[in-house]
């Protein structure tokens, strides 16, 4: 099968015609059988943001592809709202967010925050691969995504 660029090099139209439709064709069953997904800018900068916090090498990548440095490129931060947070048997918190991601606290410091749903949150990428969160004014807590 040919590329959709290698079929603008054929001179004869009918030809190239053809070259195009099989082309197309066969881009079209892959999309149906799920083995070619096709997103525009805005798609790759909402599954950017939905995958902040996680460690995965081969992500970046594939989602900067085609990239200008264009806003969105890569996601530094998200602001959201708390739904709510606990704590565990270590008095580590885990805050559930309203963006559907819940971070664990790592640092043992100890926190002090309005755990109430609604309070704004943000998030941000720190040294080293770290992430701090901080909720409303409180001060920052070093989290790792769950």
């Amino acid at each position: 099968m040919r590329t959709l660029s290698e079929c603008r090099s054929i001179a004869d139209d009918a030809e190239r015609l053809r070259c195009f439709d099989r082309t197309a064709d066969a881009l079209d069953a892959a999309e149906q059988q799920g083995e070619l997904v096709v997103m525009d800018r805005d798609q790759v900068r909402q599954a950017r943001r939905q995958l902040f916090g996680f460690s995965a090498p081969a992500l970046p990548s594939i989602f900067s592809r085609g990239d200008d440095g264009a806003e969105g490129a890569d996601v530094d931060a998200v602001e959201t709202t708390l739904l709510g947070a606990g704590q565990d048997h270590e008095g580590k918190w885990t805050f559930r967010l309203a963006d559907g991601s819940e971070w664990r606290q790592i640092d043992s410091a100890p926190v002090r925050f309005q755990n109430r749903a609604g309070t704004e949150i943000r998030v941000r990428r720190a040294a080293l691969g770290s992430y701090l969160l901080t909720a409303g004014a409180s001060r920052a807590v070093r989290v790792k995504r769950q």
